[in-house]
């Protein structure tokens, strides 16, 4: 860099704040974090479960999220016009969504006086909210745009001329998809499935408001630092850390995706 393309020191100086914003209260946890009883703050059984709780829902919301996020990528990619805009800005809508307003949303419409909640119940006797499966079903709703978004934009920026290949040797569209078209997005969709798990083991506000707190059934790691922050700080902070370390694993996980 030359001297003239340098930036001047007030933009340095701003520079050296936003990092120092960014990096303190991470310094802070560690530095805070009760090293010595680490082992025996991740034995309790109550931490355990909110981990292991954690990492099975947010598993699950990736799954359903690849499985029904990838054929909605490929329409969104597929399509034109003011219809894909539309579709495209309800999708997207969850990413900006307050989570407390998409938990509310969530109740709504699957509760058991809910638009799809109802008939659920009456007819099946399922009901979701403060359940398991309401965790997953909220963290799906929050994390799938990511993976959307990733996989279509893959389905956008790939190669047509394999596929038209394809298409004139006598492959029917399904069979193109599945053997051409999606080994082509492939890294497309493992980064946008490592973005929606990060995004769905962080969930709180949708969570806490659609399925509750409750230990062992839908306290995740988020609402278990939450309860903790009121009775023992040192919980908190180790569950944080945990937190801190599963972000970290997602941005090495996703350093090949980056461009900077």
């Amino acid at each position: 860099m030359t001297k003239r393309n340098r930036p001047p020191l007030a933009i340095v100086g701003l520079a050296l704040l936003g990092v120092l914003l960014l990096v303190t209260p991470l310094v802070a946890l560690i530095l805070e974090a009760p090293w010595p009883t680490l082992w025996e703050q991740l034995s309790d059984p109550i931490l355990r479960k909110a981990i292991l709780l954690s990492a099975i829902t947010a598993t699950t919301a990736t799954v359903i999220a690849i499985a029904l996020g990838v054929p909605l990528a490929w329409v969104l990619a597929s399509g034109s016009g003011v219809p894909r805009r539309v579709l495209r800005a309800l999708v997207v809508l969850p990413l900006v969504l307050p989570p407390v307003v998409g938990g509310v949303a969530l109740l709504l419409a699957f509760g058991r006086r809910g638009v799809l909640g109802e008939p659920l119940y009456e007819w099946f006797g399922i009901s979701l909210p403060f359940t398991t499966s309401a965790v997953a079903l909220a963290e799906t709703f929050v994390a799938m745009p990511f993976l959307v978004l990733a996989v279509e934009g893959a389905l956008r920026a790939r190669d047509l001329r394999f596929e038209e290949i394809a298409a004139a040797l006598g492959a029917t569209r399904w069979y193109t998809f599945r053997r051409v078209t999606l080994p082509l997005i492939a890294p497309a969709v493992a980064a946008g499935a490592v973005l929606a798990w990060a995004r769905a083991i962080g969930e709180f506000g949708a969570t806490i408001t659609f399925a509750g707190n409750f230990p062992g059934r839908t306290q995740t790691v988020p609402l278990a630092v939450y309860q903790a922050l009121e009775s023992d700080r040192d919980v908190a902070i180790v569950l944080s850390l945990i937190l801190v370390v599963f972000s970290i694993v997602v941005l090495v996980s996703m350093r090949e995706h980056w461009r900077f």
